[in-house]
Order: C-alpha cells, then sequence, then structure tokens
C-alpha cells in the first residue's frame, strides 16, 4: 500500500490534486470531446445526456459495493446475479401483493441474505472471494431462472415504477439514489473508524489481526452491505423496465470491477477511493454510450470493456513499481 508520505509529495507537486484523480478528469474529457466531435447534435443532447445519467446509476452503484470489497482484500463475483434474484424476488412479491414496501422490503433482503452468504463461504468456508463468488455467481443466476422458466414479470405499480423512470426536482431518481448513496460510502470510508479499519484489513491483514480487529465479522459486514447495495441497482432496474428479468444485471460484475479498478482502486487490497471509482463510472458510461452512438459491433464492445480493465491493471502494476 503507498505510504501517506510519497502520496501527499505527489499531490504537494500538482497544488494538492490526486495525480490519478487529475488523469481520470483529463481521460473523461478527453473521452467527451472525441465522441462530441464525431457526434455533436446526438451526443450533447439533453435526452442522452439523461441516458448516460440512468445507465451510470446501475454501474455506479454495484461498483461503490465492489470498491468497498476490494479494498477489504476480496472480490465479488456475483453482484450482477444478485441483480437478477432481487428483480425476480421483488417482482413475484409485488404480483401476489401489489404492496410496494412488501416488494421492496424483499428485494433489499434478498440481496443482503445473498451478500451474507457470500460472507459466510468465505469466513466461516473459508474459499478463496474468487471461488465462493463465482459458484453464487453460477446459484443466483440459476435460481432466477428457475424461479420463472425464464420468463419476466410484469410489475404494474406506478409509484415503484417511478424509482426507475421518476424525477425529484428534475433530476431522475436513480441519479439521486446514487448520488445519495456515493455519499454515505464516502463518509463511511473516510469519516468512520470502521471504514479506516476496512483499509487496515486490505492493506496488511496480519497487523489488523494483531491489532485486534475480528476480519471475519468486518468480511461478513462488507459482503453483506454488497449485497445489500447490488440490491439498490436490482431495484432500479426492475423499476425501470416494469419487470422483474431473471437475466437482470448480466456483465455488471465486469463493468463493476473495470470502473472500480479504472478508478485506482488496487485489487490487492487496502487502497482505492469513492470519487476515484466514480470517475471510472463516468468513463465506462460514456465509453458505452460513445460505442453505441458510433455503431460499435456489440462484440467488439465486449473487447473494448475487457482491454480497458487489462489496461487499467497493467497501468497500476507500473505506477506501483516506480
Amino acid at each position: 500500500m503507498e505510504s501517506t508520505t510519497t502520496t501527499v509529495a505527489r499531490r504537494s507537486r500538482l497544488g494538492g490534486i490526486d495525480p490519478l484523480i487529475l488523469g481520470l478528469l483529463v481521460a473523461l474529457l478527453v473521452l467527451v470531446a472525441f465522441i462530441g466531435i464525431q457526434k455533436p447534435t446526438v451526443f450533447f443532447h439533453p435526452k442522452n445526456l439523461l441516458n448516460i445519467g440512468q445507465a451510470i446509476t446501475l454501474i455506479g452503484l454495484v461498483a461503490l459495493a465492489q470498491t468497498v470489497v476490494i479494498i477489504m482484500g476480496g472480490l465479488d463475483l456475483s453482484v450482477g446475479s444478485v441483480v437478477g434474484l432481487v428483480s425476480i424476488f421483488t417482482a413475484l412479491a409485488m404480483r401476489d401483493n401489489d404492496n410496494l414496501v412488501l416488494g421492496i422490503t424483499i428485494g433489499l433482503g434478498v440481496g443482503l441474505v445473498a451478500g451474507l452468504i457470500n460472507g459466510l463461504l468465505i469466513t466461516t468456508g473459508r474459499l478463496e472471494p474468487v471461488i465462493a463468488t463465482l459458484g453464487t455467481l453460477a446459484v443466483y443466476r440459476g435460481a432466477a431462472f428457475m424461479l420463472t422458466n425464464g420468463a419476466p414479470i410484469g410489475i404494474m405499480n406506478d409509484v415503484f415504477n417511478k424509482i426507475g423512470s421518476g424525477r425529484g426536482l428534475g433530476i431522475p431518481v436513480p441519479v439521486i439514489i446514487l448520488v445519495v448513496v456515493m455519499v454515505v460510502y464516502h463518509i463511511f470510508l473516510t469519516m468512520t473508524r470502521y471504514g479506516r479499519n476496512v483499509y487496515i484489513i486490505g492493506g496488511n491483514a496480519v497487523a489488523a489481526r494483531l491489532s485486534g480487529i475480528n476480519i471475519n465479522s468486518y468480511k461478513l459486514a462488507i459482503y453483506g452491505l454488497c449485497g445489500f447495495t447490488a440490491a439498490l441497482a436490482g431495484l432500479v432496474l426492475t423499476a425501470r423496465s416494469n419487470a422483474g428479468q431473471p437475466n437482470s444485471g448480466t456483465g455488471l460484475e465486469l463493468e463493476s470491477i473495470t470502473a472500480a479498478v479504472l478508478g485506482g482502486t488496487v485489487l490487492s487490497g487496502g487502497k482505492g477511493t469513492v470519487l476515484g471509482t466514480m470517475l471510472g463510472v463516468l468513463i465506462l458510461g460514456v465509453l458505452n454510450n460513445g460505442m453505441i452512438l458510433l455503431g460499435v459491433n456489440q462484440f467488439y464492445q465486449f473487447v473494448a470493456k475487457g482491454v480497458l480493465l487489462i489496461l487499467a491493471v497493467l497501468i497500476q502494476r507500473w505506477l506501483a513499481r516506480g
């Protein structure tokens, strides 16, 4: 983990600005400029900017959750499947009983339980995070399909649908939800002892254990938090589409990891910020939107996202050696 002295020294040379954040801002501006020059009328149209805002909500929510897990030294490959499972359980609850509170409560509860199961497999089962969450990725996705035989479940509740498409003070509700969660995560990581301990665990688990930190309790809680946040994304996606769909959230695991790593979260743990992750989310969201506007084949879009993740990790390794 980078020392505080080194970080301060680097920031002082740039007037107190973190060079990583500055680099991400420059990259985002270059990307916006490139796409804007190619498709100025369409890209900068308010409707398209709104689409970008709504699209990054899902990536942003799961990326924030992924960031905390990675900082702690873990990884969660099941977040996309949790989104799909939450979508189905929420739809089932509201189909049989058109009760908004019940549907939301069940959805959030399913996400929390799914996250806690991941945590238990890692702490009590002593499985590696990659193996544990790779397994639950398949289990949760399979369960979602089994519960519906692969068919979507419609939801006819106007209040619930506004969670995905409504506006408050002219701002889309999903964007408001993302901003609130972002602020909560930032406060949690930077202003609480619990958040600081997460960094300590990720930076040096042995030192954390010797200092009296109950690492297993932290892991269980953080994976539960990750599942709960993924459930929020599942509710937003379900409300936007007016239906519970078993394939909801497919690919979010890759996008969440890419956004977090692109934003400076180190896969080995101990380092990462909410601001960095959100800039990574914006870059990924603008890139996704730009490739669609430019007519890039969907297969090439998958390649681009994979290459972006690889480049982000390679740059991290290069900077660490420097």
